[in-house]
């Protein structure tokens, strides 16, 4: 039985991640629960958050006092509270899931490094229709080549932070990488004003936050006279958090490493 945490225990997503994981069929088990330390749902029991039942797991502030407690811990808060919680896991040789999204190169490259010594599953969606998507994205930038241009459209709910999304940058990089482009120097983040025309190098991106949409991505491939969409919409967070589930079970007992959901599905 592989025993979790889930960091932000009280939000939308970790109380669906705490659904997910206690729901879950897989040899799993919810054993540490955080939330802040101004949380009002401070040691109350999560799966009352999350479910209405009593899980007997009530929720903490210091992930750092539970560490015998669990043997993965997923995290999808915000990038400064991860960074905090990867220290912790290195310190005490965990695994981590990572769904955290809006990290710097910088902070990215405390990820890779902090891999070095415990397993780590970092990705910006842990769908399973989604880590398809990536590879069809790459399949049509191979066959479509330079002679289509290319735009990426992501829109969510009005409370998501980082823009764009971490998985519409996930896919300009994997477009760009298959074209052999350098996504920081061909990104264009909204077009706004008189511009020359469009350079067909180029790939752009647009943002929509908006009520609570959990999460829209369209990638175009449009030619003259005919375009290629693909396309993923989410309707429940469920469905990254079973993905996370996945990925917990997958790296259990892994060596140390960074994988990503590509790894985690076979893909």
């Amino acid at each position: 039985m592989v025993r979790v945490a889930i960091a932000g225990a009280a939000g939308r997503m970790g109380r669906t991640l705490v659904e997910a994981v206690s729901r879950s069929e897989a040899d799993v088990v919810v054993t540490v629960a955080t939330v802040l330390a101004d949380d009002p749902t401070l040691g109350i029991d999560a799966g009352l958050l999350a479910m209405g039942s009593i899980l007997g797991v009530e929720t903490v502030a210091d992930l750092s006092v539970t560490t015998d407690e669990f043997d993965v811990l997923i995290d999808f808060t915000a990038p400064k509270a991860t960074l905090q919680h990867l220290a912790i896991c290195q310190q005490n040789h965990k695994a981590m899931v990572i769904g955290t999204t809006g990290f710097s190169d910088s902070e990215q490259q405390q990820i890779g490094d902090a891999s070095k010594s415990i397993p780590i599953v970092f990705a910006p969606n842990m769908s399973v229709g989604v880590n398809l998507c990536f590879n069809l994205l790459a399949q049509a930038a191979r066959v479509l080549g330079d002679d289509v241009d290319i735009e990426i459209s992501e829109a969510h709910h009005r409370d998501k932070k980082d823009a764009p999304s971490g998985t519409a940058l996930k896919m300009g990089e994997v477009v760009a990488k298959v074209l052999g482009r350098d996504l920081n120097e061909h990104a264009v983040y909204g077009r706004h004003g008189l511009s020359e025309a469009r350079d067909r190098k180029t790939i752009g991106f647009s943002t929509v936050r908006a009520g609570d949409i959990v999460g829209e991505h369209t990638v175009i491939f449009a030619g003259l006279g005919e375009r290629v969409e693909i396309t993923h919409k989410a309707s429940s967070r469920m469905t990254f958090a079973n993905g996370a589930v996945r990925a917990v079970s997958w790296i259990a007992g892994r060596g140390n490493g960074l994988y990503s959901m590509q790894d985690v599905l076979g893909l």
